[in-house]
């Protein structure tokens, strides 16, 4: 089955440009666009996407809210956000991984890396731009506001190998390099992970790296041996 797209952009000349792009792929089509984030939400559940490429910058409900509102509906818990903007701060990355973003571009990005990014969010895989380094999120994501506390204790669930997978995927390795590391195979590197995105209801990846900072299970700096 084909990746199935929605595109949630105000600018209609940059949806027409993305759908053209997107179903000339044989792997994924677009199914919808929508021009604010609430709308995009709303599709999202209608169309049955598996990736929603979101604008931060609209008017009404912006990208941040949008990317809240599907991630806040369990009927959508499968529905992957890309975040795509020409805004690459500190603040918005950050927001965006909060409210449940699986990845974010800036919209400069080359047409490959951008197909590549949607096949791999929808694979449930993190991305961050390079722009939006992990390093940057790790010293945002290290400092949560009084809101955003999570609690330690989430992580008693985790066994040892759970939480040293999850330290490691919080560190920005896949699941090749996290198996090579810890001398076994990048099925059972995945399947840890998996494992410990479910005992802490994370959506993917990323959100696992979201929780690894707020609990404290990972602090920005520290060397990762």
């Amino acid at each position: 089955m084909p990746i199935r797209v929605l595109l949630a952009d105000d600018q209609a000349l940059l949806r027409g440009t993305f759908r053209l792009l997107i179903d000339a792929q044989p792997d994924m089509e677009v199914v919808a666009e929508a021009p604010d984030g609430r709308e995009a939400a709303r599709l999202a559940r209608a169309e049955r996407a598996d990736v929603v490429m979101m604008d931060i910058r609209m008017p009404g409900v912006d990208g941040i809210e949008g990317t809240r509102l599907i991630g806040q509906d369990e009927d959508m818990a499968g529905v992957k956000v890309l975040v795509l903007t020409t805004f690459e701060e500190d603040g918005l990355v950050v927001e965006a991984l909060r409210a449940g973003a699986s990845g974010f571009l800036g919209k400069g990005v080359e047409p490959d890396r951008l197909l590549d990014a949607i096949r791999l969010v929808a694979a449930g895989e993190a991305l961050l731009s390079p722009t939006a380094t992990k390093g940057l999120i790790a010293r945002v994501l290290a400092q949560p506001t009084h809101g955003d506390l999570v609690d330690p204790g989430r992580l008693a669930a985790l066994t040892p190998r759970e939480r040293e997978v999850t330290t490691l995927v919080a560190t920005g390795l896949s699941n090749d390099e996290i198996a090579e590391r810890l001398f076994v195979t990048p099925v059972t590197a995945k399947t840890h992970a998996n494992r410990a995105m479910t005992k802490l209801g994370a959506r993917d990846r990323a959100q696992l790296v979201v929780i690894a900072y707020e609990t404290g299970l990972v602090r920005a700096g520290e060397p990762h041996a």
